[in-house]
């Protein structure tokens, strides 16, 4: 007597295919997050280097997030900052630029000048000194200082450029987070 051929069990086809289907959607997350993580620093790139950055003018109050910017002037050549007995000299020359910084949100927020940069004709990107900053604004402090609703300050964003470098325009910003707001400076 033949006997019946042995059935063939189907819980291994069934795991395995549980767990090639587990494998293709760790790897889909996977390649979201990693994707999703590269438009992230993308976007913080594009941000910090003015590519999303709003329009503003000279004199003229632009927001950024809660805080609202007006940019009132600028003064380059500067070889020191400073008073008599504590002072920074520049690497090339300071470039100051004058600014109101008004928090216009409700709750009290810290002004960073490591946030805001300035660029000349060539695009060239220029990071502010804060330590020069601390001589240039003598009687207030636009480094880490934190401002109340409706409250203002004025100060000094301090920029060591090339000597001769011409900047053209500064990008404000709230924080490293927002798109900022671009003040051309001609």
């Amino acid at each position: 007597m033949q006997q019946p051929p042995k059935k063939r069990k189907k819980w291994p086809f069934i795991v395995g295919g549980i767990v090639l289907v587990m494998i293709l959607g760790c790897v889909g997350i996977f390649a979201l997050f990693v994707g999703g993580a590269a438009k992230v620093a993308e976007d913080l790139d594009d941000n910090q280097s003015g590519k999303n950055a709003a329009a503003g003018e000279m004199n003229k109050p632009a927001t950024d997030g809660k805080f609202q910017f007006t940019v009132t002037g600028m003064k380059c050549g500067v070889a020191e900052v400073g008073g008599e007995f504590a002072n920074e000299k520049a690497q090339g020359e300071f470039c100051l630029i004058d600014v109101t910084i008004k928090n216009v949100g409700t709750s009290a927020e810290i002004f960073n000048d490591g946030s805001q940069k300035a660029y000349d004709g060539a695009n060239t990107e220029y990071s502010v000194d804060s330590g020069a900053a601390i001589f240039a604004n003598e009687d207030s402090s636009t480094f880490l200082e934190q401002i109340n609703p409706g409250n203002s300050v004025k100060g000094k964003l301090v920029f060591d450029v090339p000597s001769g470098t011409k900047l053209t325009s500064v990008v404000l910003h709230e924080s490293a987070f927002t798109a900022g707001v671009k003040v051309p400076l001609v």
